[in-house]
């Protein structure tokens, strides 16, 4: 079975699609959600040392250990991970993983099935209908705040290494300003950029890290390429 600890209910891409979830409405509350949640699968990979970075300026992705860990969503990226011909960079990565099909429904379904969200429908401008996930359970998402609540606006520097992940996949996106607020967050950056840089964190983080602000540069990166490219 996949690693975690004892105390976490929840995985990284869990925890990044409950933040960026209106809670009432069930809608995406960024535009670069599945960069963010790709990059939170390889930081969970990366945490359980099933893949490595090259410490090179072409960051290939190394896979050590491909067997599955009974989470079907990062089974699947492990599989993808397996099947390729040669390594890859985890720029390339992070834009294969966040191009699954259907990845935040996937991943939206599967928290249905936690009790936490509820599937529904609503119509855009009367015409189109789209997938909602309008939150049941408040809990779980209450306990991600509370911690980031916690880190961001506390000063311990004893910080847990996912809990430093996730503050940098949610500052990268914009979810720690649809969180808290602007201002807020505004008022705290030098904290937030403290821990986003790894100061906090031990030698044995950094990599990942580095990684993460990695992914969270090709969120915003890709879209303005695609832009141009037309």
């Amino acid at each position: 079975m996949f690693m975690m600890n004892a105390s976490q209910s929840l995985f990284l891409y869990e925890e990044i699609l409950l933040l960026a979830l209106r809670d009432e409405k069930g809608t995406v509350a960024t535009g670069y959600l599945e960069y963010a949640v790709a990059g939170a699968i390889l930081a969970e990979l990366l945490l359980d040392r099933r893949i490595s970075i090259d410490e090179t300026k072409k960051q290939l992705l190394t896979l050590h250990n491909s067997e599955p860990t009974g989470d079907p969503i990062i089974d699947e990226c492990l599989e993808k991970l397996a099947a390729s011909k040669r390594r890859a960079s985890l720029q390339t990565w992070v834009s294969r993983l966040g191009g699954i099909k259907n990845l935040r429904h996937k991943i939206a379904r599967q928290l249905c099935d936690r009790g936490i969200l509820r599937a529904d429908e609503d119509k855009v401008l009367l015409i189109f209908t789209r997938k909602i996930y309008p939150e049941v359970n408040p809990e779980p998402e209450k306990k991600i705040i509370d911690r980031l609540r916690t880190a961001l606006f506390g000063d311990d520097d004893r910080l847990d290494p996912r809990t430093v992940v996730l503050i940098s996949l949610a500052d990268g996106s914009g979810l720690l300003s649809e969180t808290f607020g602007r201002r807020e967050v505004k008022d705290r950056r030098q904290r937030i950029d403290d821990i986003v840089n790894g100061e906090m964190t031990g030698k044995a983080t950094k990599e990942l890290i580095a990684a993460c602000q990695t992914a969270v540069m090709v969120a915003a990166i890709t879209p303005i390429i695609a832009g141009t490219s037309h």
